[in-house]
């Protein structure tokens, strides 16, 4: 189908990479679930040789990312660490890496217990101050890794400022978008070289799928990464590829859904005696709430809140009833966690404390339920 130039992006969403099946006019890409293709001749085929290499429903999927994001081409994974590593492949022995201090505790395993093991260097910073970033970066840097908002603890990036310091270095900026989607958050028009996703969060969103998907602009890059994922060979099923399809129809309307229950939230626990502190850019509290409504629209369905010591967090998270306790994040139900011991807890203890992941912090995944029940599970389980 071919999208007028004018397409508004939850247009974008429905209608970018799919086209009516041509044999019967499904509307609905169909699931390709062959492991092969068959050849015309010696030579001759539809374009099609091996699913390894090409499949016309993961096809769809990344071309529908690529238009949702803003860039050339997408290629999807079979897990978001899957297309982290396909990342790392853009780089080489010696070169060094700049990363988001509270950066998701498994990103920090693959750079910290494994690509260091190639020579790889990386330096972990807060990112949320630009001249922190400016500091770090090195002859040697061809790298900057961030995520906005972090995992678990919502500091957000000024992308647009990044993306300056990363190319006056000659570096690529890559933008970890899984925690806010493109729905909220759209890092290539604001300068990013690269953007990834789990897209088993926000852009599958409904706790069925596992995969990963990154988004490139570069034309080198765009060549290397389908080398790559066709070399490496991580990639996503056509099943999945339909699910997470299936996914990005609704986005616009979830994540709509996903802001306001986020927001109804945190200001609940915001006024909460319980509660010492509320982590959420949303709340005109948080001390980057200005870049927030100037980076976002919206501002998610992640928060966290702090209850003062590991036995409270324990009991609210063990107290719930409706909101299920579970890692993962971006469904359509509400999900509670606790980071140091769940999501966070392959990142040493000195770490989370200097990045502000507290053993009494909870993190929340708000999903699409009516927010007034979601409050009312928070408040029996805070009594």
């Amino acid at each position: 189908m071919k999208l007028p130039p004018s397409a508004r992006f939850s247009t974008v969403c429905i209608h970018a990479g799919q086209v009516p099946d041509p044999g019967t006019g499904a509307i609905v890409t169909p699931i390709f679930q062959t492991s092969t293709y068959v050849q015309e001749a010696l030579g001759r085929h539809k374009g099609y040789e091996y699913a390894r290499t090409q499949n016309p429903t993961r096809g769809a999927l990344e071309a529908n990312i690529a238009a949702i994001e803003g860039g050339k081409a997408a290629f999807a994974f079979a897990s978001g660490m899957a297309a982290i590593d396909a990342l790392s492949t853009l780089l080489k022995a010696g070169d060094h890496v700049v990363v988001t201090d509270n950066t998701y505790g498994g990103t920090f395993r693959l750079f910290d217990k494994v690509l260091t093991r190639y020579g790889l260097e990386f330096s972990y910073v807060d990112t949320s101050c630009p001249d922190t970033i400016a500091r770090a970066m090195r002859p040697t840097t061809t790298m900057l890794f961030v995520e906005t908002p972090t995992n678990p603890v919502m500091r957000l990036t000024d992308i647009a400022a990044a993306a300056a310091i990363a190319h006056a270095h000659g570096a690529r900026l890559v933008v970890d978008n899984t925690f806010a989607s493109p729905a909220v958050q759209r890092p290539i028009p604001l300068g990013a070289d690269l953007v990834t996703h789990s897209t088993t969060k926000y852009l599958n969103g409904h706790s069925d799928s596992v995969g990963g998907v990154v988004i490139a602009n570069r034309d080198d890059d765009i060549e290397w990464l389908k080398f790559i994922q066709n070399a490496a060979g991580a990639i996503l099923s056509p099943f999945d590829s339909w699910l997470v399809l299936r996914g990005t129809k609704t986005l616009t309307v979830r994540m709509a859904q996903h802001n306001a229950n986020g927001q109804a939230l945190a200001e609940f626990l915001a006024t909460h005696p319980k509660v010492s502190h509320v982590l959420y850019p949303g709340l005109p509290a948080h001390p980057q709430h200005e870049l927030a409504k100037r980076q976002m629209r919206g501002f998610g369905g992640m928060l966290s809140f702090d209850v003062g010591t590991f036995e409270m967090a324990r009991q609210v998270c063990n107290r719930v009833r409706l909101i299920s306790l579970a890692e993962s994040l971006g469904g359509v139900e509400t999900l509670i966690c606790h980071p140091a011991s769940m999501t966070h807890a392959s990142v040493p203890p000195e770490r989370r404390r200097e990045i502000g992941l507290t053993e009494s912090l909870v993190r929340i995944s708000a999903g699409i339920e009516d927010p007034a029940d979601l409050i009312d599970d928070l408040q029996q389980a805070l009594a």
